[in-house]
């Protein structure tokens, strides 16, 4: 057995070798080997997704610039804080006290002051018609309520108006100012603005009576910078009617440095609601049992352009009444003026009428007799007195008979 056992063993691991070189089973070198295949495999995708993590962003922004040239990997994945941008410079800061050339509200003083602060100022006017006293002052004023009596300049009660006037984008003030002299009352329309210092100042005068005005009764600023005024031809005192005077509105707009109309009439014409009357007289007197009987005869002539509702005669009675048209006066109107007037049924425009008035008169002659005027008037069916386009053929004279 000793000499074959050397030769078994060699047998046996010479057979063991060549099955081995043709098939290996799962062994621990087997195990090993894939062991060793998976680690390699598994730092591979590692070490890939690494790239793919630090490549991404380098590529996006490549493909988002258009950018074909081909990214450079970066050093480290550490997140790296972004840039910051420059500031955006600011602009020097504006000056203040003086308006800009746009005219930026910001930048252009307040102008727009109340009723109390304008009474409260001293403020420098422009200058009044030469037809008002000298106590109507300009400079330095410090204006009244408008219930001052007399010879100062004063604040109107209508409205103080706001807007910008001048284009500078802040407001400006509006105000009518007046100074009285017996009845009248010479009147401004006056823009205020602030200077700088917050001072009022006056920008300009608007319009002022005499300046083809004789009243001034309202005032309204619209938002675009426009004064609308509303003005009259008369001003009424005394006992002049409150309907007399002719209303226009007339728009007006600061234009190169002062105050100009843009629209509205320019002028007053004849009052439509006028017409002209002129009369004529004759008269008769004998002597009649019980004194004197005067008989007038009065021809009233239209000359037009409007009818004449009634006729008023004024300081026809100088004696008893008889007989003639005195029965067509209208009692009222004559208790109302102490039976010194008559009113009459009036004459279409372009007419004439014919009115006998007989009365008793006293005896009464030499030096002592009297001349008396008579006028007459036109009224509308409202009873109202209107003024006549000619006066002065409206009135006659009865010679001193009486």
């Amino acid at each position: 057995m000793s000499d074959l056992e050397p030769r078994l063993r060699e047998r046996f691991t010479a057979y063991r070798a060549d099955v081995t070189t043709r098939a290996v089973g799962p062994g621990p070198d087997q195990a090993r080997r894939t062991l060793r295949r998976r680690r390699q495999t598994r730092a591979v995708a590692v070490a890939a997704a690494a790239v793919v993590l630090v490549l991404a962003p380098v590529v996006a922004n490549a493909a988002r610039r258009g950018d074909h040239t081909p990214p450079v990997p970066a050093v480290s994945v550490e997140p790296t804080a972004p840039a910051t941008p420059d500031p955006t410079p600011t602009p020097p800061p504006t000056p203040s006290g003086s308006a800009s050339p746009t005219g930026s509200a910001s930048e252009a003083p307040d102008g727009q002051i109340s009723r109390a602060q304008v009474l409260a100022a001293r403020v420098d006017l422009p200058t009044w018609p030469q037809t008002v006293p000298s106590t109507c002052t300009t400079s330095n004023v410090r204006l009244a309520t408008s219930s001052t009596k007399s010879f100062v300049p004063l604040l109107t009660d209508l409205t103080v108006d706001h807007a910008d006037l001048d284009g500078d984008g802040a407001q400006e003030t509006v105000a009518v100012v007046a100074c009285r002299y017996g009845e009248a009352l010479a009147k401004q329309v006056v823009a205020f603005d602030r200077d700088d210092d917050g001072r009022i100042v006056t920008l300009g005068r608007v319009v002022r009576t005499t300046d083809g005005v004789e009243d001034i009764l309202g005032v309204t600023v619209t938002e675009d910078g426009s004064i609308d005024v509303r003005v009259a031809d008369l001003q009424p005192c005394c006992d002049t009617p409150r309907y007399w005077p002719q209303e226009q509105t007339r728009t007006y707009r600061f234009k190169g440095g002062r105050f100009v109309q843009t629209d509205g009439p320019t002028k007053f014409g004849k009052d439509p609601r006028l017409t002209d009357l002129r009369l004529s007289m004759t008269h008769t007197l004998v002597d009649v049992t019980g004194g004197r009987e005067l008989t007038t005869v009065f021809t009233v002539t239209n000359a037009g352009p409007v009818d004449a509702p009634q006729v008023q005669f004024r300081g026809l009675e100088v004696g008893a009444p008889t007989t003639g048209d005195w029965s067509r006066c209208d009692p009222a109107a004559a208790a109302a003026d102490n039976d010194l007037t008559c009113l009459v049924p009036g004459v279409p425009a372009g007419e004439s009428r014919r009115y006998t008035f007989v009365q008793m008169v006293p005896s009464r002659s030499g030096p002592d007799a009297t001349t008396r005027s008579i006028f007459v008037t036109h009224y509308d069916a409202q009873d109202r007195q209107w003024r006549d386009r000619n006066e002065k053929d409206n009135k006659v004279q009865l010679p001193g008979v009486f």
